[in-house]
Parts: structure tokens; sequence; C-alpha cells
């Protein structure tokens, strides 16, 4: 959700020698876990997230389309690119709400959308976020409540596109459409059978 605040955020941060300084402590992170829309919302309600993006990451073609990339044959995943304040949220967070977030147990899927464009992955900006998401894929590993492998990629983040305007805060602007896809896709029923019922 928050993209227009981030804006908003950015654009007084170069008016603003102290804002300046405080932009550039903030991190960024990229998950990939199946449609987008559905990626946006846990993160939106973290303190210290500043910004949620659905876009497209790790393919072959420049410039991806929604059309293009649904089609598949681009190579690149969808995906959520979160901006973040590593003072208010940590990055091991982050990869705690991905994984409870996903189906980490197929390859080339998620719920009911198939193909590579949704494949799960963990796309790191730094040897720290890397070494952060092998340690929290392997202490799941140990610790899952469920039988199956997990098999999300942890890959080296590249060119992030933005999606088109009308993919952004889409749980936002067209809620029963949102719920009725989430719901129709079987989002929710799978992961509670891999993660439980949610905390209330």
């Amino acid at each position: 959700m928050r993209n227009r605040l981030f804006a908003a955020f950015l654009l007084a941060a170069l008016a603003t020698p102290g804002l300046a300084s405080a932009a550039d402590a903030l991190a960024k992170a990229t998950f990939a876990g199946g449609c987008f829309w559905c990626m946006e919302p846990p993160y939106d309600k973290l303190e210290g997230v500043v910004s949620t993006t659905s876009g497209y990451i790790g393919g072959h073609t420049k410039n991806p389309s929604y059309e293009a990339v649904s089609a598949g044959g681009t190579g690149h995943a969808e995906a959520v690119e979160i901006v973040y304040d590593p003072a208010k949220v940590s990055y091991a967070k982050l990869l705690d709400v991905f994984w409870r977030n996903i189906d980490p147990t197929v390859r080339n899927r998620q719920f009911c959308d198939v193909g590579d464009q949704y494949r799960s992955a963990i796309f790191y900006h730094d040897a720290e976020q890397k070494r952060l998401a092998e340690a929290s894929k392997a202490a799941l590993a140990k610790s899952k409540p469920f039988p199956q492998p997990i098999v999300t990629e942890i890959v080296p983040a590249g060119v992030f596109t933005a999606a088109e305007t009308y993919h952004q805060d889409y749980y936002v602007k067209n809620p029963l459409r949102y719920k009725f896809y989430r719901y129709s896709c079987g989002r929710d029923q799978r992961l509670e059978e891999l993660w439980g019922k949610p905390a209330s």
C-alpha cells in the first residue's frame, strides 16, 4: 500500500538534508510468493515497512509487461519489493512473514497459479541478506510442520520493474475482486494446511 507515501517521503528527503540521511538508512527486500497482489498486505501492516511495490524480477527481457510475464517465457517472477527501516523491523522478521505467506513445497507455482512466473523466491540484495535467508531456510527445514522439502529459491536480486499502476495496492482499490480471487485460488486454505491457523 504505501507507495504514494513513500514518494512523498523521498521528495521531502531530497529537499531536506536531515531527511536525506534518514532515506539513506532505509533498506530493500524483494520476495516472490506467487500473485503479487497477495504479497503486499502482510508487509503493509508491519511497522517499519515504508513501501511495498508489486513488480517483476529475475527475467531475461527488458521492460516486462504483465501480459508478457503472465504468458510465460520472459523468466520473470511476480514479486514484491519492500522498502523498510531496519531500525524498526528486521530482515529476519520480513523472512518470517514471507515463509508464512507462501507454499514453499512446490516449484513453479503458488496455489492456483502455475508457471515459473509464480515461483517462490528470495531475491537477496547483499551478502548479509543471503546469509540470513539461507539460515532461515535451513532452520525452517528442521522445524517445518509439513513433511515435504522446501524448494524456494534464494538468488541474487537483479533488475526489478514495477508493475503497472492498476496492480499497485490492488487489495485496497478492488477489495471485492481481490477477496474473490484469493478465496477461489485456495490461498488461505492451503496456508492453513501448511502453517496452521494464523494468530488472531
